[in-house]
Formats: structure tokens, C-alpha cells, sequence
């Protein structure tokens, strides 16, 4: 019975292929045991929450459109884009808001990568806002007695807190593709933070799932009554400290955050830390630069993938696994759409990324990366390690072109899911795809000036050295950015103009999300909001991923018959996509958060 629930439940979402997913039954709870041990054997910290689904609908637009996290947040890039203003002041407007609404997530105390596909100059840019570690930090930061301290104590302490991004770039992106005032852009997000606004159903859950003494004092005020109670759903929250801190940027710049009041307060948060106080100064805050780099694109079906480059592995390892898979028969077409064979080499290819990505993406300022990761005759050659037939057991780095001398060690990063993700495309045809983030949710924990404070190094591997005493590409050191797995993606189509605008939160799981929506649209046929809602899977390395939920019936036997190790997890992403088609736009939130796509 629950496998024709199962059936019938996956039919209702209205996916092409609906019929062959339902052909391919089995009785979930018989993997439920081995699950379970699996999940425990990956030693992932637990991600970002669930909060429930929501069905969402496929939004069309003539001229404009965007989707964030929040309606509140996308509403108020709407109305900036009908003031006339870019995609870039569009984004500023939903970022600051989000900061405000979604504080879970994103905001000033964290940092973001930012892909902007400008149309006059028909010309792609990318802005690299990630945190970094104070000058003082050292190799051993979150080691103890010789081993790594435990992660969640490493979270929510000074420690882990970089040097904030996301103000430095957004500044960066309005002075390049602005068209509004700057101070304009902050009056939406000022105006909810002095009048309040409804917390949403999402926060509320997460706020509930965790418990008041975890945050510090000035963030436990605010989430939390005076007897501990999580604010509730619909329960109006106003900010005054963050309205101010509003006023104060929107007056003099992002030097009002980097130097001066704001900048004492996070400094203040950061060294007096009840757990474990950091070593953050005003001087690293007032050194810190938002770095425009090469974007990195790769060609997939007569297109061009492209999105951020290092210290972001998200886009080299997306475009790394489209690469692999593109000659395979098995991916292609609507019929393929979720079958083993399609998901089996997907995994295949998403393991041989993982392996490449884990021991050589880095901060590009301090390591050195090989020039060949994505190079054609190398990835020919990794490709003949996938057998359509058989799972490999273990797939190992390989040796690129430009790989130094020295090569590096192991990596032990342990990357958490968070995140927010905002997709725009304004009436002239400017594209902005953006990945903002303060790590885990609620980031440190900590609180400065009316916003939370990441713990974004926490993104660092803890162990700098591996057991044959080879550096660790991720290894902590001072100044220095920590990799992430944010993957803003713009694909351009034949004629070298957007036509996909996407990317989701997720933590390392960033990249599973994003293959699966670029393969679903542009492979399987799906619109933006089909995309998002199919079900989440992929392999980081280890056994093959599939989410957890009553509405999908896997092929689970057909993939143990090609030898994958299946493990069941709760894959919270929240894919955000605006597809150019037919001369309109169209868009699609993920149903697993609270986005909405909005248009003109």
C-alpha cells in the first residue's frame, strides 16, 4: 500500500516521466537500516533544516523577473526593478531585506559570490565577496591536543567568524552596474526593520528547532521572548539596530561597515565570544577587499555553462561533471529523466568531481591550483573510469595538467548546508545569478549592530596535514578565503544570451542541486519550476545521496545492482531558476523553502 501511495503522490507532481519514476517501485522503509548507517558513516554535520514543502507554480513574465527566498525580500526587488533600477540594484534591495527577514541564511555578516551578465557589453562578470580568516589565524585554529576540536563548538565561537564580504561586493557590483541611487536601494529594508514584519513559517521552525542559549545575548533578545519562547510564526519582529546600521551604509558606503562603529561592534562580538573568543581586528575589517575574477564557463549542449571560479569549487565542479556526462546516451532526453542508468552516471561523474575538488580547489591567492582541471584530453581520460555498468568503489584525484610539483593532501573540510540564493533578469536583459551565505544557520551565532555573524571558516579543512604530512589545499592561514560549494550559474545559449539563470543554498550538496536542475532543464525537458522540484541525488564520494520524502519512489534496487551504497538524507535545497524561453521568462522557486518567483 505505501508503495502505490508512493506512486501515485510522485504522478501528482506533475513531472514528464511520471509513469516510468512509477515503474520503478520500492518499498522505502526497506532501506531505512541501511540508511540510516550510512548517513552516519559520511559524518556530515546536519544541514540547514527542513521546514516543509510547498507546492509551487511556473511564473511567466514579459520583461523581468526575479526570485529570492522570501516573498517579502522579492517583492522588493520587483518593485526596484519597476522603479527603473538593474538587476544589480535589484539584488542589493532583496540582499539587504533578506539579511532582515531570512536571518538564518544570509546577510551583512557574511559573504556572497555574484555572477552579472551585463547586455550592452554582452559580457559576463564575477564577484568573489567570501569571507576571510583574520590575519592571526594559523594552520591549527580549530585543532586541540592534536586533534580537531568538535565542529559544532568550532560553529558557535569566535573562531570561526571571517572577515564579513557581502557589503565590500555589493558596493562593487552597483559602482560597475547600478542605475539608482545607492541609498535608494536600502529604503526598503529600513522601512521593515523600523515597522516590523510577520516571521515566517520557516524561521519560526528553525528558530524552534534550537535552543536560546546557543545564540549570544543580543541575538537571543531578538529570536527569543524572556522566557526562551522561539518567536512564533506571524509574531512581528522589528530591528532597530539593523535599521540603523541601514542608515549609516546607505549614507557613507560599505566604509561605514568596514571601519567606525559597525566595524568596533563585530570586532567586539568576535573577541568576546563566551565559548571560545576570536582574534578578528579593525584592521582586518578595514583591509578587506570584494575580488572581481575570470569567470569559469564550459561548453554542454551546444551552450555555455558559466558562473564563479575559486575559491568557489561550485562552478568547476558543475561544469567538471557536465563535461563528463555529456557523450553518455544514457543522460540524454526526456526519457532518461530519473531512470538508474541517467542517475548512475551522474554519480559516476559527480564522484571524479568531488575527488578533484577536495584535493585541489583553494583560495587562488594562496594556492596554487592546476590550470588543467577542466582541460578536454584530461577529462577524456577520467571519463573511462565511469563503467555504465558498475559503481567504482573509490574514486581518487587525478593528475591534471598544471598540477605543481608539490601536490597536496587529503582533505577533512567538513562543509555544512545554508545559504540563499537570488536569480534576476531585468527589462534591459541584464542577468544577475547570486549565492550569499552566512554558513550554518544563524551562522556563529553571534551578534553585532542589529545582524548575525558568519562561521564561514568552518568552510577551512580542521586537520592542516595529513597522515603523510601533506599540506591540506584548505588548510586554515591568515588572509586567506575558505573554499566553498556556491554555484551562481548563467547559461548562455547559441547565440552566447542567457537563457538559464540559477543556483540554490545547500552547502557542498550546492553542487548535486545545481547539476540536477542544468540536467533537468536542458536533458530532460523540464521548465524552471519542474527542475526545482525533482527530487534531489548525487554522490559527494561516498555512497549515492537520495532525498528523503513521501512523494518519490526511487529506482533504489537498479542502482544496488550497479554496486552503489545507497544512504537517504533530507537534501534542503532551494533552487531559484529564470529560463529565457519563447521570447518570455519563466520562473520556478523550490518548493523545499519559501521562495517565490515575481514578474512584470
Amino acid at each position: 500500500m505505501l508503495a502505490f501511495s508512493l506512486i501515485a503522490n510522485s504522478v501528482r507532481l506533475g513531472l514528464p516521466g511520471a509513469r516510468m519514476i512509477s515503474r520503478l517501485v520500492i518499498v522505502f522503509l526497506c532501506l531505512l537500516p541501511v540508511a540510516s548507517t550510512l548517513a552516519a558513516q559520511e559524518s556530515r554535520p546536519a544541514p540547514e533544516a527542513a521546514s516543509g514543502t510547498t507546492e509551487k507554480s511556473l511564473v511567466i513574465a514579459q520583461r523581468q523577473m526575479i526570485v529570492a527566498a522570501e516573498p517579502l525580500a522579492a517583492e522588493a526587488g520587483r518593485e526596484i526593478l519597476r522603479q527603473g533600477g538593474s538587476a544589480a540594484d535589484a539584488a542589493i534591495a532583496t540582499e539587504l531585506v533578506l539579511g532582515l527577514v531570512e536571518p538564518q541564511s544570509s546577510g551583512l555578516g557574511g559573504g556572497a559570490f555574484l555572477v552579472y551578465w551585463d547586455a550592452q557589453s554582452r559580457s559576463l562578470s564575477t564577484f568573489d565577496g567570501r569571507e576571510t580568516a583574520p590575519a592571526a589565524a594559523k594552520p591549527d585554529r580549530f585543532m586541540r591536543d592534536g586533534k580537531p576540536m568538535a565542529f559544532e563548538t568550532a560553529v558557535r565561537s569566535g573562531l570561526s567568524v571571517g572577515v564579513p564580504g557581502l557589503m565590500r561586493t555589493l558596493e562593487a557590483v552597483h559602482k560597475r552596474f547600478g542605475k539608482l541611487p545607492w541609498a535608494a536601494l536600502f529604503a526598503p529594508a529600513i522601512k521593515l526593520a523600523e515597522e516590523g514584519f510577520p516571521v515566517s513559517p520557516r524561521l519560526a521552525a528553525l528558530l524552534d528547532a534550537t535552543k536560546a542559549e546557543n545564540f549570544s545575548a543580543g541575538a537571543r533578545a531578538r529570536f527569543f521572548d524572556e522566557n526562551d519562547r522561539p518567536r512564533a510564526t506571524g509574531e512581528i519582529l522589528t530591528n532597530s539596530a539593523y535599521a540603523e546600521t541601514l542608515k549609516a551604509i546607505a549614507e557613507k558606503g560599505a566604509d561605514a561597515f568596514y571601519s567606525g562603529p559597525i566595524a568596533d561592534a563585530i570586532v567586539k562580538a568576535v573577541r568576546g565570544a563566551s565559548s571560545i573568543p576570536g582574534d578578528m581586528t579593525a584592521a582586518d575589517l578595514s583591509g578587506y577587499v570584494a575580488k572581481e575574477r575570470d569567470p569559469v564557463c564550459v561548453d554542454y549542449r551546444a551552450r555555455k555553462v558559466c558562473g564563479m571560479g575559486p575559491p568557489s569549487s561550485g562552478e568547476i565542479s558543475v561544469g567538471t561533471v557536465l563535461k563528463l556526462i555529456e557523450p553518455f546516451p544514457e543522460v540524454k532526453g526526456s526519457a532518461a529523466l530519473m531512470t538508474a542508468p541517467a542517475l548512475h552516471i551522474i554519480a559516476e561523474a559527480e564522484k571524479l568531481a568531488f575527488a578533484d575538488r577536495n584535493r585541489y580547489i583553494a583560495d587562488p591567492d594562496q594556492i596554487s591550483i592546476p590550470s588543467g582541471l577542466m582541460d578536454d584530453v584530461y577529462l577524456a581520460e577520467r571519463r573511462k573510469l565511469i563503467d555504465p555498468q558498475k559503481a567504482m568503489n573509490k574514486a581518487e584525484p587525478g593528475l591534471p595538467p598544471g598540477l605543481a610539483k608539490k601536490t597536496f593532501g587529503k582533505d577533512f573540510t567538513n562543509e555544512v548546508p545554508g545559504t540563499t540564493q537570488i536569480s534576476i533578469v531585468d527589462a534591459e536583459g541584464n542577468a544577475l545569478s547570486m549565492t550569499a551565505t552566512i554558513e550554518s544557520a544563524f551562522g556563529s551565532h553571534l551578534w553585532a549592530a542589529g545582524f548575525l555573524l558568519n562561521n564561514e571558516l568552518t568552510d577551512f579543512s580542521f586537520i592542516p596535514v595529513d597522515e603523510k604530512g601533506a599540506t591540506v589545499a584548505n588548510a586554515v592561514a591568515g588572509g586567506k578565503r575558505p573554499r566553498s560549494s556556491m554555484a551562481p550559474t548563467i547559461v548562455l545559449d547559441s547565440q552566447g544570451t542567457p537563457e538559464i539563470v540559477t543556483g540554490s543554498p545547500g552547502g557542498s550538496q550546492i553542487i548535486l542541486y545545481v547539476v540536477k536542475a542544468v540536467v533537468g532543464m536542458l536533458d530532460w525537458g523540464l521548465d524552471a519550476r519542474q527542475a526545482a522540484a525533482l527530487p534531489n541525488f548525487g554522490s559527494q564520494g561516498g555512497p549515492f545521496i537520495i532525498e528523503y520524502s513521501p512523494y518519490y519512489v526511487w529506482p533504489a534496487f537498479e542502482l544496488t545492482s550497479y554496486g552503489h551504497a545507497i544512504a537517504n538524507a533530507t537534501m534542503t535545497s532551494g533552487i531559484h531558476s529564470i529560463v529565457r524561453k519563447d521570447g518570455h521568462l519563466e520562473g520556478g522557486a523550490d518548493p523545499r523553502r519559501e521562495g517565490v518567483a515575481l514578474g512584470d
